[in-house]
């Protein structure tokens, strides 16, 4: 549709297809052009030439003439000049952002470098009210109201529009709050699953799919206004910090195991590094938001096995495991080696004997699983929580068989007690020192020095080790 203005009456006509209406526009554009181009010619011949020069004030205060030069110098007679602002009326009725501010930006060009008369500051009074207009319908687009299925993309209409308007600015917090509010919906919409993980991997997916959508399109859309990046990285680290709280809530609060929660931790990582193939690393982000939790988690895991290591030990009879099957042996060697004790075969004897007391195999094991989990879950801030869980948990081991080997009386049980002692110094401690400095980078001097001053006697059974 399109309106034409036969003063003092306007009429509206449609065209089959904009191809046609733009063939009607061009024609009557140029119609326009031809009928002023020959009034003026008309108007100049019906004036005769005055010999008369014009008199030339002299005054230098004397201004009155100025306005009335300006006046004749930018012309608004100009149709298009004349119908402009009800044009924008149109166009912001029917939704055109795209050809109003296409309006906007012929009259700057046409006013570029004109002198500011009387008649321009009128249109511009009445243009600036339409382009308020504008604003606040681009600003409703934009709306966290606004209907948010269409994802980032949906907003680049009317960001690049109020861009054009000159209020980037405006457009980034609009656009981030608009993301925010959509991150947020969808987070909401998430089904909690029975199984954490399950769950943590669908939040992972939409949280950080959405992150890479919104930074992608962000990088579109403010190209060319670099000062608007540093507002997206803030926006970044609250949309952080949201993913944070709906993990937390599910992974610490519920209290899941310390290998759940290693495993989500573990996907929340993997995640944040697809970030860094646009240059948006937010994995140190992620861990200070979590450091609080894991730190929690890691104590309260490792107060559950030295209640377990005490309890078995209150119990301890110092006898060989018997496993009763050739299954049971072969089940239990595949899971020492897995927790990297290479020389376990050596304590293993005939008809499925174990020549190592339960109670320090069951430690042996669970020490490990934690030292793996702690290993996943590890960042530099948590550095001397995970060493000195460790030895806390070592220390309880340690001192119940020094005690047991200083209290026992029969000297075959002394010699098997020596035995588990020399197990615990010679291949569990050296193993978890290395895995430490592997997952971590560093060796573990706390450790080392533990294991120096757990030396078993091996020449004299009576004789008993120092422990510190």
């Amino acid at each position: 549709m399109f309106k034409i203005l036969m003063f003092p009456d306007s009429r509206i006509f449609q065209a089959e297809n904009s191809k046609i209406k733009k063939e009607w526009l061009e024609i009557l554009e140029e119609t326009k052009k031809n009928k002023a181009v020959k009034e003026r010619h008309k108007k100049e011949e019906e004036v005769p030439n005055s010999p008369v020069r014009p008199e030339v004030s002299t005054n230098p205060f004397d201004v009155d003439d100025e306005p009335l030069g300006s006046e004749e110098v930018v012309d608004l007679s100009l149709e298009w000049i004349q119908e402009l602002p009800e044009d924008l009326d149109v166009c912001i009725a029917q939704r055109d952002f795209e050809g109003a501010v296409d309006l906007l930006d012929k009259l700057n060009e046409y006013l570029k470098d004109q002198p500011v008369s009387p008649g321009v500051k009128e249109l511009r009074a009445k243009v600036d009210e339409r382009v308020r207009q504008l604003t606040e319908v681009l600003v409703f687009e934009l709306s966290p109201d606004r209907s948010l299925r269409g994802g980032p993309k949906a907003t680049r209409r009317a960001v690049s529009q109020l861009i054009r308007l000159g209020q980037s600015t405006k457009a980034c917090e609009l656009f981030l709050k608009n993301r925010k509010a959509a991150v947020q919906t969808a987070i909401r919409q998430l089904r909690i699953e029975g199984a954490t993980l399950l769950y943590i991997h669908k939040l992972c997916n939409i949280f950080f799919t959405s992150l890479l959508e919104t930074a992608k399109e962000f990088e579109m859309d403010f190209a060319g206004n670099t000062g608007c990046y540093s507002a997206f990285v803030v926006w970044s680290r609250s949309a952080m910090k949201m993913f944070v709280d709906a993990f937390s809530k599910q992974v610490f609060d519920s209290k899941e195991s310390l290998s759940t929660a290693a495993e989500c931790v573990k996907v929340a990582k993997e995640h944040c590094k697809q970030l860094s193939e646009i240059g948006l690393d937010l994995t140190f982000t992620l861990q200070s938001l979590l450091v609080k939790d894991i730190k929690a988690a890691l104590q309260s895991y490792k107060e559950i096995i030295i209640e377990a290591t005490k309890h078995r030990n209150s119990e301890e009879m110092w006898r060989k495991m018997n496993l009763m099957t050739p299954e049971a042996l072969a089940k239990l060697k595949d899971e020492m080696r897995s927790c990297g004790m290479g020389s376990f075969e050596q304590y293993t004897g005939d008809d499925c004997w174990v020549n190592l007391s339960y109670t320090v195999v069951a430690f042996t094991k669970q020490m490990m699983a934690f030292l793996e989990e702690g290993l996943k879950l590890y960042f530099p801030e948590l550095h001397m929580v995970l060493l000195e869980s460790l030895r806390e948990i070592i220390l309880v081991a340690v001192q119940h068989v020094d005690y047991s080997l200083r209290c026992e009386q029969e000297a075959e049980k002394k010699a098997f007690i020596l035995q588990n002692i020399t197990f615990l110094h010679d291949t569990v401690l050296p193993v978890v020192e290395k895995r430490f400095e592997e997952g971590v980078g560093k060796p573990a001097k706390q450790l080392q020095d533990l294991r120096k001053s757990f030396r078993p006697m091996r020449v004299n059974p009576d004789s008993t080790m120092s422990v510190v």
